[in-house]
């Protein structure tokens, strides 16, 4: 039976881009984005018609106005600037010139607007306790605090820190992951909260919690966002554990259950029961605690395996704590199946792991990074690269030497806006673990002295993050685009912002001089076909002439592990 609409809608509007799930979540942009919105927008009869966006910022009141152009048969378009952050919407309208009509409109779409950092960082994971001098104790706030030139030096931005908390006593894990810790050693800081106190607390080996103010207010003096790891667990010594038994859950006999992430088992810490039968009280704290910690100096809160908590769970906490502070930003550590990562960003989260540390082969790369920023995943995700973290070192750089470290930093620094390093990496630390797939003597269950005067990779880190700096095609995450090369083992790609054009010619082979015939997508380079170019390599100072798309390309991996050109028209 046909229904008769009391209301006349003369247009149909459809397909309206950009969009996540037809408008069912925000697609995300920063300050200073246009927004280009496209649609298919038709009528039954032969009058003419107009078209145009309506836009505005959650806090606006009236709706601006931008007239969309027809483009070719059905398809319309045009483009409004986001300049704050928070939340905007936006509709298409549509409505005959003569006789005038009724405008018919569009459903209402969202645009989240986060700070640029969301986007860009140069992030430095920092191990609190690894940063003094002794190996049977714990470095205090003030060696962190002498970290910072050092730090500052080799041109990162961001200092990420893990949890920062007292650690548990019972089943405390020992060095290497061992069940039991022996006298002394300090266990994971993964395992929250003893009788000092819990996730509000600091952990008194650092030292106090005035100590810690005066190390952030270091921090922001040399100009440092600052990253805090939540990891929602408990040890068996959190005080929750006492003060509310009913946030975990138990066993048929009474006790309280231990975490798992299959296979992984975690003896010393209590997941919690999000769906307990006072889970609001538990929901509000735990938004309570990044608020807290927001108070005290940190941008962007890692969250630690946000894909065994509920879903529900989480949207309502970004978009809560979005709401009352917009300039934070989370990051989803959820090393899990592809379609969750792509949820939880839809959810609410800025930015997100990736399996880039497993990628090796050249054909890999280019299908993920298409996936990650040429496919509809880019309205929502933002995804970071880590060469290595703490629980992750690949076979691939075990016992290898400055070449393989300074590849896998090249490909993360240069592929992704995103970029995070983890401590010791930049001194080439290689020694694996023969059972995991992380470092032998692993920071997280034991003291640990790295020795900063090594060398290493320092100036080339220095170098790739000072073009992160100074180049702002470095600093977009979709303006990635891929070459061809024959050779399997040279991977082409490019970046482009309205003032520049990089080149990057990366050697996948750490062992071995590749070489071979690039071709290049002149138009994606912003240059004819039969142009001469200059191209300025800023690893190696090496200059070159080139003319038009085909050029030959020699690398060696002891000298420079890839090209990064800067390319400028002759």
């Amino acid at each position: 039976m046909t229904t008769i609409l009391s209301k006349k809608e003369n247009f149909v509007i459809k397909n309206i881009r950009p969009s996540v799930e037809n408008g069912a979540y925000c697609i995300k942009r920063e300050p200073g984005d246009m927004v280009l919105v496209q649609a298919d927008l038709f009528r039954h009869s032969h009058e003419k018609y107009q078209a145009a966006i309506l836009y505005k910022h959650s806090k606006q009141k009236d709706w601006k106005k931008m007239p969309m152009e027809h483009i070719i048969n059905d398809h319309w378009e045009a483009s409004f600037l986001v300049q704050s952050i928070g939340y905007y919407e936006y509709k298409v309208i549509a409505w005959t010139i003569e006789p005038q009509d009724t405008p018919t409109e569009s459903e209402v779409f969202k645009v989240r607007v986060d700070p640029k950092y969301a986007r860009f960082g140069t992030w430095y994971e920092m191990w609190p306790k690894s940063q003094g001098t002794d190996p049977n104790k714990s470095a205090t706030w003030k060696d962190c605090e002498n970290q910072l030139d050092y730090i500052a030096d080799l041109g990162f931005d961001t200092i990420y820190l893990v949890p920062i908390h007292p650690i548990g006593i019972t089943n405390r894990k020992g060095a290497n992951n061992a069940l039991k810790a022996k006298k002394g050693e300090p266990g994971s800081p993964y395992a929250v909260g003893n009788h000092l106190g819990g996730h509000f607390s600091i952990d008194p080996e650092l030292g106090t919690m005035k100590d810690f103010e005066h190390f952030v207010k270091e921090c922001k003096k040399r100009d440092f966002r600052l990253v805090l790891d939540i990891a929602l667990n408990c040890s068996p010594d959190h005080p929750y554990v006492k003060e509310h038994p009913e946030w975990f859950f138990h066993e048929p006999d009474g006790t309280i259950k231990f975490a798992e992430n299959p296979p992984k088992k975690y003896e010393d810490i209590y997941p919690f029961d999000y769906y307990n039968k006072n889970f609001k009280a538990l929901w509000k704290e735990i938004r309570d605690i990044i608020l807290f910690w927001a108070d005290k100096g940190f941008d962007i809160f890692r969250i630690d395996n946000p894909h065994t908590k509920p879903f529900p769970f989480w949207e309502w906490l970004i978009t809560d704590i979005k709401s009352k502070r917009p300039e934070l930003v989370f990051l989803a550590e959820a090393f899990t199946r592809p379609k969750i990562m792509h949820h939880l960003a839809m959810l609410g989260f800025d930015m997100s792991y990736t399996y880039f540390t497993w990628r090796s082969e050249k054909w890999e790369f280019e299908e993920y990074l298409k996936e990650l920023t040429a496919s509809n995943a880019k309205e929502y995700m933002r995804g970071i690269f880590f060469p290595t973290t703490p629980d992750i070192f690949p076979a691939y750089l075990d016992k290898q030497g400055p070449p393989a470290f300074k590849l896998r930093y090249f490909l993360a620094a240069t592929l992704s806006s995103l970029v995070g390093m983890y401590n010791g990496y930049e001194l080439c630390e290689n020694e694996k673990s023969p059972i995991k797939e992380e470092l032998l003597d692993s920071e997280k269950y034991q003291y640990k002295v790295h020795h900063w005067e090594k060398p290493g990779i320092k100036d080339f880190i220095r170098t790739l993050n000072l073009a992160r700096a100074n180049y702002p095609a470095l600093q977009e995450y979709d303006n990635l685009h891929f070459h061809f090369c024959a050779n399997d083992n040279l991977m082409v790609y490019s970046k482009r912002d309205p003032n520049n054009t990089l080149l990057f010619v990366a050697n996948m082979d750490m062992h071995h001089a590749q070489e071979g015939n690039v071709y290049l997508d002149m138009h994606a380079l912003g240059l004819k076909e039969d142009s001469f170019y200059f191209l300025k390599d800023l690893i190696t100072n090496e200059s070159f002439i080139w003319r038009g798309p085909e050029n030959f390309v020699r690398l060696e991996p002891e000298k420079a592990p890839g090209h990064l050109f800067v390319i400028k028209k002759i």
